[in-house]
Order: C-alpha cells, then sequence, then structure tokens
C-alpha cells in the first residue's frame, strides 16, 4: 500500500439529530485491488462516501486520501474520481461541455475530454444535451468523469445502475483493469451477485456500523455465494442490534 493513494476512515461517526447515520467507522481501502462497498439501505454506504469526499463534515474522526483531507486536495480530479448521482450534470450541457468545464477547473487538457468520451463509449453522444441522454448513458458520463483526472483512487456509487448488459460487461472490466493498475477503487452496490463478479475486498456496514472488513473468499467461505453470506450476516447483526437496544 501507498499513502498517496489509500482512503483511510479512522473512528468516523455522524450524527443528524437523533439518528447516527455512521457509527466509529475504521477502515482502509487499499490500492491495487476493488473493494466492494456493501449494506442495506440506511446502512450509512452514501454518507461515509460524502464524508470522504468533503461533502459532508464528520461530527467525529476523520476520512483522508493520502493522508489529507479531501478539501486540502488541489486540483482534486488528479487526485481522486468520483460518482455519486448520474443526475448531476446540468441537462442542457452537451456531455463534451459538461467535461470541459470540469476538466478546466483542475487544469486538465481538452484532449483528456476526449479520451474519457472514448474510453467510456460515448464519444458519438458528446454533442447531444445531456437531457436527451439515458439513465446508462449517464452513468457512462459521470465515469468519464470520475476518470477525467486519471485519478489514482476512485469512489463509485453504483455505477452498473442502468446500464444494458453490454454496460455491464464493460464497467465490469474497467474496474479490474483500474485495480490491476495499482489505484484504489471503492465502489458501493446493492447487487450481490455484480459485485461478486468485480470485487477483491468487501467492507460491509449495518446501521452505520462496521459489519465486515474481509477479502471476498473468506467473507462467502467454502459453501454460501455472496448473496446469503451477506443477508445472513446483516439478519444476525440487525437481530443483534434491536436486542441490544430492547435491553
Amino acid at each position: 500500500m501507498t499513502a498517496a493513494t489509500a482512503i483511510e476512515v479512522r473512528d468516523l461517526t455522524k450524527v443528524y439529530g437523533d439518528v447516527r447515520a455512521v457509527d466509529a467507522l475504521t477502515f482502509t481501502i487499499r490500492p491495487g485491488r476493488v473493494t466492494g462497498f456493501l449494506g442495506p439501505n440506511g446502512a450509512g454506504k452514501s454518507t461515509t462516501m460524502r464524508l470522504v469526499l468533503g461533502l459532508d463534515r464528520a461530527t467525529s474522526g476523520t476520512a483522508t486520501v493520502g493522508g489529507r483531507p479531501y478539501p486540502e486536495l488541489t486540483e482534486p480530479l488528479r487526485h481522486v474520481g468520483a460518482l455519486l448521482d448520474a443526475q448531476a450534470a446540468h441537462g442542457s450541457r452537451t456531455g463534451r461541455a459538461h467535461l470541459r468545464a470540469l476538466a478546466a477547473s483542475n487544469g486538465l487538457p481538452d484532449a483528456r475530454v476526449t479520451e474519457v468520451l472514448r474510453l467510456a463509449g460515448i464519444e458519438s453522444a458528446a454533442g447531444r444535451r445531456v437531457r436527451t441522454y439515458s439513465l446508462g448513458m449517464r452513468q457512462r458520463l459521470g465515469i468519464a468523469a470520475a476518470l477525467l483526472g486519471d485519478p489514482p483512487v476512485l469512489l463509485l456509487d453504483e455505477p452498473s445502475n442502468g446500464l444494458d448488459p453490454e454496460g455491464i460487461v464493460w464497467i465490469r472490466g474497467l474496474l479490474r483493469r483500474l485495480a490491476g493498475e495499482g489505484r484504489t477503487v471503492l465502489v458501493s452496490s446493492h447487487l450481490m451477485a455484480e459485485t461478486a463478479a468485480f470485487a477483491d475486498h468487501l467492507v460491509v456496514l449495518g446501521r452505520g456500523r462496521l459489519l465486515a472488513d474481509s477479502p471476498l473468499a473468506e467473507f462467502v467461505g467454502g459453501r454460501a455465494d455472496l448473496e446469503e453470506a451477506y443477508l445472513r450476516l446483516t439478519a444476525s447483526a440487525a437481530e443483534f442490534t434491536s436486542g441490544t437496544e430492547e435491553a
């Protein structure tokens, strides 16, 4: 592991009123592998990713990229690429204009825009307004934006959402290639079979708490598939938490 590319979360907590969305999380996302980020709806995955990206402020604890909080990074697209919301691009802009604006704000050349459009398979749609894009095309545009700065670290929330079967095969291959290049890749998903197809390692949350941080093969074990192992873990955690709260 190199400090320049690791995501480190230490005792991270986020409280909204009476809700403890993230509860004393500690884990490290290492380079050279794809880490699947799993958990039921409301488990704290999106909140954790927002805290890592400086989009929200932690109640306590830290989240760093390469040893530094995200807001301290200059030209952050060169360090971290992120896809949190495929609907974020302004609908009246063309795909190319959206990427060019991002590139300009981070000192990146226009040539890189053409490269990522081609890589994402939407070069032919670059001149169309984003509002005419299908969900799958918006996903590809969001992934292109995440790759724009050729970053060593990527955080992708449900990147296969809206993709057709060809697109799903493409994103699997892309994730594997990025990890093979030594990048740090964190992918949030609720699709167990899909996660099993690309992940090397898993971080699993439940009610804001860390339930598992282990290699995929170790998590699954010798008999159960990923979905069975995941459901067993999250059900047990829910029962334990419920029992604790009632006590």
